[in-house]
């Protein structure tokens, strides 16, 4: 797809859309390998159950989808998901046929909203009887006062299931042990979603132009998205000129100059619900970067391919931190939040802290094992400077070390 030297395709040929690769057999494999992968988890801590409010738990174990977004503040649907059981889902109104064809599922219910925007004043009517459903369904499946993990829930349910007998564990930790290691079928789905995003960065990379906007400019990779089958972005990271420093601001209607850093993120959840997680920088115009800006680029990309280089199976996250490319002190206060993070339907465990005073707060120790797909981090920008660089690349960790899932070129002649 991508030429040498940073130059594409001819816009002709990038217009085109892409061929989906992913066969319906592969897509089977990976929603058969999470549930199974859930399904461990549960047995792991000895739970009969778990309750999912998550849209993405919910997608992770039951590989349904409906309005994901909506959903995160909207608590109208949820799953019970069963070690030794059946998977049901409580679908949104009138949603039923949305799922036929999913083998997962074993029966689908209508769900019970008792949040206010559902329920208004009748929230304790509705928050009984939701308890009541959900107490039929684990005594039918798993019998009485059983251990129930739950991933989010509002405080007034926790108490109706604790009051009907039911020892409740805290599930989003399981959730997202149960994510953690992706299967060659997950990984195809995601470099699919990786494709896409690329599309998407390459589509901004030729409308790039000296006097549109970021809006403009960030358009282009929704438009990437959605047309291939992708579902939402879960920021609006793209900033140029002097809002690159410091990082974190999302793009606006702001007109770019040529000559000026333009960065981005792209926190993209593409098709079947995967994510790709790329941040890349360019000049705007592609002109030549000032001595300034190709420092700024130098050092961040020093900085992902150091701690690429230290992954591999085994490495604890102290050993891999404290080996990691260490910031230098003008760049400090500016630093991102983490070094690396996992990266699967969406932003995962781990996010690791940096060295110092920050895992001192914030660390925490694990494995890195074969199979964790990561984004290694980077971003600098002096404090009051002018501007700043955001890189960052999705990489799997395999026996032998890490692999760049990403194929997008950095900018080489940069360095």
């Amino acid at each position: 797809m991508f030429e040498n030297k940073n130059k594409y395709l001819a816009d002709e040929v990038a217009t085109q859309p892409l061929r989906n690769p992913v066969s319906g057999e592969t897509h089977k494999a990976a929603r058969a390998y999470r549930l199974q992968r859930v399904r461990q988890q549960l047995k792991a801590v000895d739970c009969a159950a778990i309750l999912l409010y998550d849209p993405v738990n919910i997608r992770y174990a039951t590989d349904t989808s409906n309005m994901q977004v909506w959903t995160l503040h909207n608590y109208a649907r949820y799953a019970l998901v069963f070690a030794d059981g059946p998977v049901v889902l409580f679908e949104f109104h009138n949603c039923e046929h949305l799922h036929q064809g999913n083998e997962l599922l074993d029966e689908i219910r209508p769900a019970i909203n008792w949040s206010y925007f559902g329920a208004g004043s009748r929230i304790g009517e509705k928050a009984l009887a939701w308890a009541d459903d959900i107490q039929a369904v684990i005594r039918q499946h798993a019998g009485d006062k059983v251990r129930l993990a739950v991933d989010k829930v509002d405080l007034e349910g926790l108490d109706l299931l604790r009051e009907a007998g039911l020892t409740l564990i805290e599930g989003h930790s399981l959730m997202e042990q149960a994510r953690r290691i992706k299967s060659p079928a997950e990984l195809e789905l995601m470099r699919w979603t990786i494709a896409v995003c690329e599309r998407g960065i390459q589509r901004m990379h030729g409308a790039l132009r000296p006097g549109m906007t970021e809006n403009e400019l960030w358009a282009w990779l929704h438009y990437e998205n959605v047309r291939h089958g992708g579902e939402w972005i879960e920021t609006r990271l793209l900033a140029s000129g002097p809002r690159t420093n410091p990082w974190m601001q999302e793009s606006s209607d702001r007109v770019m100059q040529e000559g000026e850093i333009v960065c981005f993120d792209t926190d993209l959840i593409g098709p079947y619900g995967y994510c790709a997680d790329i941040s890349r920088a360019w000049t705007v115009g592609h002109v030549s970067p000032s001595t300034e800006q190709r420092k700024l680029y130098r050092l961040a990309h020093e900085q992902v391919q150091h701690n690429m280089a230290l992954l591999r199976p085994g490495l604890s996250h102290r050993e891999f931190v404290e080996q990691s490319w260490d910031i230098p002190p003008a760049y400090w206060h500016n630093r991102y939040c983490c070094v690396v993070h996992g990266v699967g339907l969406v932003d995962e465990y781990p996010a690791l802290a940096h060295k110092g005073a920050d895992w001192a707060s914030s660390g925490y120790d694990g494995v890195f094992e074969e199979n964790m797909v990561l984004c290694v981090e980077s971003y600098i920008g002096e404090q009051g400077g002018k501007e700043g660089i955001k890189l960052e690349q999705q990489v799997l960790i395999t026996a032998n070390g890490c692999e760049a899932l990403s194929r997008y070129p950095w900018q080489t002649d940069w360095l």
